[in-house]
């Protein structure tokens, strides 16, 4: 006799895209969007952007505590040092340059990032002790902006810069970038954008840099899934389509009617909304600031684009708030520095390594695997295997 087999037991509803499901605890920091309020570890995010350096804060990612003088000035000189690319890393770079014409820096650091951990001989983190993977860690994030600033030139037809041991983190980035000496202000302004994007929750980005950790992986293989995450249009990229909105709007005058139409026919303003603030992004504040510092035209512009998007929401979408998000003011910020649009996201990724490795850090810690379940809905089974 045929038995029917028993309905497998219902799976708890959860929402698309797992928004708002808790799936762990971190230690690493935390994001409060009805607050408008991040931070790493017990420090607000913000505060660490305007008060202390971009070592500063990776020494605190990676070690739970703000460094004193001596250990902040011993862990920029180690990270220093790993700044330069083992030779089969650098040599391979040029066909990566080449073949990534068209995708961009984002797309050679994939592949760079295997080719690092490969040659480094990056293990498993699950086969490593705390010290080791923080090891490979280092290495890792310290190679990034070495070749993210060389597949960019290379594109460009311009020979690498190699780093300098003698700079900061984001000074020697900007110098890599353009072969010349940056302006303090500059330096500056970037510093703070960078330490502004270490890290912010579990976004898609981390997630998957955390899931890959949990099968035990290497730490290059779970840095090239996050790299893979971010080079998504819904998550990376955003800087440089929030400033082709502006240039799409041109001037001043076709402000309140380049917004009426978008918004009236339900098309999203590049630059505006986040899925976490429900109030306006902490970020965002503090990039508007440093570009207020710069001034100009386009800081001008960008601000009372700002004020109409917000005035017309205001009216025809009574109740419903839209604030600026990071991208805004990061592509402005980034723009007034003299950064490429190309290399906006790839900055991005320059800072977000670190709280990627971070996680991978304090996810290899629990040994258990991520593995969640899915609801199954199509055609009933088991159904009669038709003849062939």
């Amino acid at each position: 006799m045929t038995t029917t087999p028993a309905p497998a037991p219902a799976a708890p509803a959860v929402p698309r895209g797992l928004a708002g499901v808790v799936v762990t605890d971190t230690a690493l920091g935390d994001v409060r969007g009805r607050e408008g309020f991040y931070h790493y570890r017990q420090y607000s995010a913000i505060e660490l952007a305007r008060t202390r350096s971009f070592e500063d804060v990776w020494y605190l990612m990676f070690h739970g505590e703000l460094p004193d003088r001596a250990a902040a000035a011993g862990f920029a000189a180690r990270t220093a040092r790993l700044r330069v690319l083992p030779a089969d890393v650098a040599e391979a770079l040029p066909a990566l340059a080449r073949a990534g014409a068209v995708s961009g820096p984002l797309a050679g650091l994939r592949t760079a990032l295997s080719l690092l951990g490969a040659s480094a001989g990056f293990r498993p983190v699950y086969d490593l002790d705390a010290e080791s993977r923080r090891t490979d860690a280092l290495a890792a994030c310290a190679a990034v902006p070495t070749i993210l600033t060389a597949l960019q030139r290379l594109g460009q037809g311009l020979e690498p810069v190699e780093p300098r041991a003698d700079l900061p983190y984001a000074a020697n980035y900007l110098y890599m970038l353009t072969g010349g000496e940056p302006e303090p202000d500059r330096v500056r302004a970037v510093e703070r954008y960078l330490i502004s994007t270490v890290d912010h929750g579990f976004n898609a980005s981390t997630f998957t840099a955390r899931v890959v950790a949990s099968t035990g992986a290497d730490l290059a293989a779970c840095l090239v899934a996050a790299v893979g995450a971010l080079s998504g249009p819904l998550h990376g990229g955003a800087p440089s389509r929030a400033l082709d909105t502006l240039d799409a709007i041109g001037t001043p005058a076709r402000i309140d009617g380049w917004i009426r139409e978008q918004v009236l026919s339900g098309r999203r303003i590049m630059g505006f909304g986040h899925p976490v603030y429900r109030t306006e992004d902490p970020r965002s504040r503090m990039l508007k600031s440093i570009a207020q510092e710069f001034g100009g035209p386009l800081v001008g512009f960008a601000v009372e684009v700002e004020r109409q998007v917000e005035a017309i929401l205001a009216e025809l979408k009574p109740g419903r708030e839209l604030h600026t998000n990071v991208e805004f003011y990061a592509g402005v910020v980034m723009e007034l520095c003299g950064l490429p649009r190309a290399m906006f996201t790839p900055t991005f990724a320059a800072a977000r390594v670190i709280g990627w490795s971070a996680n991978i850090l304090e996810q290899a810690e629990d040994s258990k695997i991520i593995r969640p379940a899915a609801r199954y809905s199509g055609i009933p089974a088991p159904q009669p295997v038709p003849a062939p």
